[in-house]
């Protein structure tokens, strides 16, 4: 296990660094951030000279990339624009998003696998059909859709929730957008339980684990659902990651300063070391999340061995 660990951190190195520079790279070439400094008038030559220098605009791109990369090992993301450091930008950010992502995961997790598992055992009944119609819903209806409506029910229309969070976004607060943010992968976590539950239900080991008098919940729990879960477990490892860095929608419609938020004003205003800053730990985030996936599939199954 320890030699496994060890081989995949060594793999993650080239892999970060290919992603950061593709980062970097689109980034750098998606506009001129010194116009956006300007405003709307576009800046006179000996301006536009003296922020680039400033900001190391004026340099190959290549460099751009060494200096950045060589700042990054020592904990430094940067400086935005408004000479605010990047770090201080993701201490405000990321504990935001964090709590919302969690949210957003026990969602998945309690909901997705209860009703994957409830349907998997009654498929084909009316409970299975009415819950793959309710989660093609979900799935064909788009996240601002939702999150609108439940905006405009929940907090205008009747006031049982605020229509917007508070800065300092407390758990009780994001229990409505985590739903949303979590709407279409609970969706998919249904149907994946579902699929993997029914499929499992007719192998041999579940025949004779019946057969041999256990009782039905132990065979449920103990045998099937640990064995079904496998294909769950990696759509969520994987959703974390993007849950975290594709809140800019439910952010936005709940005026919630997550890392969503923070990216989109990066991407609006062109600024380069905010939003390679933010997608580098998202990276970060996803490559460990995809770990600890696979580290979870020998507690799953104890037939995987790592070596």
């Amino acid at each position: 296990m320890g030699r496994y660990v060890v081989r995949r951190l060594l793999q993650m190195v080239p892999v970060f660094v290919g992603s950061t520079l593709l980062i970097f790279l689109m980034v750098n070439v998606m506009g001129d951030p010194v116009a956006g400094l300007c405003g709307e008038r576009a800046c006179d030559p000996a301006t536009a000279a003296q922020l680039k220098r400033e900001f190391g605009l004026d340099k190959p791109v290549w460099q751009q990339y060494l200096t950045y990369m060589g700042h990054l090992f020592s904990g430094d993301f940067g400086t935005a624009f408004n000479g605010q450091k990047v770090t201080e930008l993701m201490g405000t950010a990321f504990p935001v998003t964090i709590r919302l992502t969690i949210v957003a995961i026990l969602f998945e997790i309690v909901i997705g696998i209860t009703l994957g598992v409830l349907t998997g055992l009654r498929r084909g009944r009316p409970v299975d059909t009415a819950v793959l119609l309710v989660t093609l819903v979900v799935i064909s209806v788009p996240t601002f859709v939702t999150g609108l409506l439940l905006q405009l029910l929940l907090g205008v229309k009747w006031g049982w929730i605020e229509p917007s969070v508070s800065p300092t976004a407390p758990f009780g607060e994001l229990i409505v957008p985590g739903l949303v943010l979590a709407s279409v992968s609970l969706a998919y976590v249904t149907r994946l339980t579902r699929t993997s539950i029914a499929e499992n239900r007719r192998a041999d080991y579940v025949r004779t684990a019946i057969a041999k008098g256990l009782p039905r919940r132990r065979v449920i729990v103990r045998h099937l659902l640990r064995n079904s879960l496998i294909p769950v477990v990696t759509f969520i490892g994987t959703d974390i990651g993007a849950l975290m860095g594709g809140a800019i929608v439910t952010e936005r419609i709940f005026n919630i300063h997550g890392v969503g938020y923070q990216l989109y004003q990066g991407i609006l205003r062109q600024n380069t070391q905010t939003v390679v800053g933010f997608v580098t730990v998202l990276v970060l985030v996803f490559l460990l999340a995809n770990l600890l996936v696979d580290l979870l599939y020998a507690v799953l199954d104890p037939r995987i061995r790592y070596v």
